[in-house]
């Protein structure tokens, strides 16, 4: 009798941990997909920035214009050089989400989650069927833009969101993130490569906006305080950041993290302007190095990738430069999810090194003494890597090191980092090409 008193012990409180387990793996997976599906449309935009630029403002090609564009018999220079720069895509694809990210954090808390993800799903949505129907180059550019709308603002409320789930769910996040770059740029190059036409290609990408809202609305499983459809801050606040804590301290039980805040001061209520000053004064030393690993690598992908071009190789022009893409993305993939396996502090170090990276190439391109694509591909996985890892290491060390009530912007804030760093890269892209395309 007694041992089978033992065996039956505490059935409910079993099951209770079975569907903890189990809910925990559904908001991993869930913001997994969400992180795929928000970098899917800025990963399709810059995959096809060479035939958005190459397309025919008098016709909707119905093929990739960019693998027949010829080398323009009038122009001089040494390099197989677009009347304009990818970098003008980058920056359509970049600036609504620097815009975003710079003021949306001070205001974006007012609007509830369910909105945010709804109006994200619709424009991205919008962004692929513009790009894809459009029959003039510029009505392509603001297809780019709304797929920004959505990048920036996904990015900044799933970072923001996080905060109500266990610190893991940040894993998920770097990975699908990651993923989407892959997929992204894998898909688009694949299906080219494989005879469909761009506007094709992009229509079948549609599916993509309809995943992300059932990976939100149907895989996770948020805390009851979550702001769905409405917002209640003066309510809400001390429930708030007491679920955080429990959440976030639960994920770090096997670091002994230790908490700084004394309880009192976590359930204040909502968060002052003075207080988001002082919030933003300590995430410069996370920002500073997360914008320079960006500037540097999207100077390399938009700025020089379209100029390393080799003449004697299997693949044209355009389809080295879809497929440059894709192999930085599969970099980006593993080191986005390496936090499972390891974690650096000093994220200045990815900051050097791809600046070392960005250095190299430049001189590569204006002397041109590489001798094989496949160099190029081996440099530029390797600058995926070093991105990658900047990115998850820095967000995963402020949601670490920030105190609890400031965490949800914070998150959102420090979001503004690598959108910065790309914006920069974006102009200096221009006077770059302008210089080797006259040589």
């Amino acid at each position: 009798m007694e041992r089978a008193a033992s065996i039956n012990v505490d059935p409910p409180q079993q099951q209770q941990q079975q569907a903890g387990r189990c809910g925990k793996w559904r908001n991993w997976i869930g913001f997994c997909l969400l992180g795929l599906c928000n970098n899917f449309g800025y990963v399709v935009m810059l995959s096809a920035a060479h035939d958005i630029l190459t397309k025919q403002d008098s016709k909707n090609s119905t093929a990739s214009a960019s693998d027949k564009l010829a080398v323009d018999s009038s122009n001089s220079s040494g390099y197989d050089c677009s009347p304009v720069t990818t970098g003008a895509v980058l920056l359509a694809d970049i600036l609504p989400t620097l815009i975003i990210k710079l003021f949306a954090p001070f205001v974006i808390h007012k609007v509830p989650y369910g909105f945010r993800v709804l109006f994200c799903v619709a424009m991205s949505a919008m962004s692929f069927l513009l790009v894809s129907l459009s029959s003039a180059v510029w009505i392509s550019i603001v297809g780019v833009i709304f797929a920004s709308i959505s990048s920036g603002l996904g990015e900044l409320s799933f970072l923001s969101l996080s905060v109500f789930f266990d610190r893991k769910v940040l894993e998920g996040w770097g990975s699908g993130t990651g993923g989407a770059g892959v997929a992204g740029a894998f898909l688009y190059s694949g299906l080219i490569q494989a005879g469909l036409s761009p506007r094709i290609t992009l229509l079948i990408m549609l599916v993509v906006p309809l995943a992300m809202l059932v990976s939100y609305f149907g895989l996770l499983s948020p805390v009851p305080s979550l702001p769905q459809w409405r917002r209640s801050e003066a309510e809400n606040a001390a429930v708030d950041s007491e679920e955080r804590d429990r959440l976030m301290d639960e994920s770090e039980d096997e670091e002994e993290e230790e908490e700084t805040t004394a309880p009192e001061d976590r359930t204040m209520g909502p968060v002052t302007p003075r207080e988001k000053l002082y919030v933003v004064k300590g995430l410069v030393r996370f920002v500073a190095p997360l914008g320079l690993v960006y500037f540097a690598e999207y100077f390399i992908n938009q700025g020089l990738m379209e100029l390393l071009f080799f003449h004697n190789f299997f693949l044209s022009h355009a389809a080295q430069y879809r497929w440059y893409q894709t192999i930085y993305q599969c970099g980006v993939l593993v080191s986005r999810s390496s936090l499972c396996c390891i974690k650096f502090r000093r994220v200045w170090i990815f900051s050097l090194l791809q600046v070392v990276n960005a250095v190299f190439l430049l001189f590569a391109v204006r002397f041109q003494f590489l001798p094989s694509a496949w160099i190029v591909f081996a440099i530029i996985l390797y600058e995926g890597l070093l991105g990658g890892a900047a990115y998850v290491n820095t967000f995963y060390f402020i949601s670490k090191e920030t105190e609890s009530r400031y965490r949800e912007f914070a998150m959102a804030t420090a979001s503004v980092g690598d959108s910065l760093g790309i914006a920069l890269a974006g102009l200096v892209a221009f006077p770059v090409h302008k210089y080797f395309c006259s040589l």
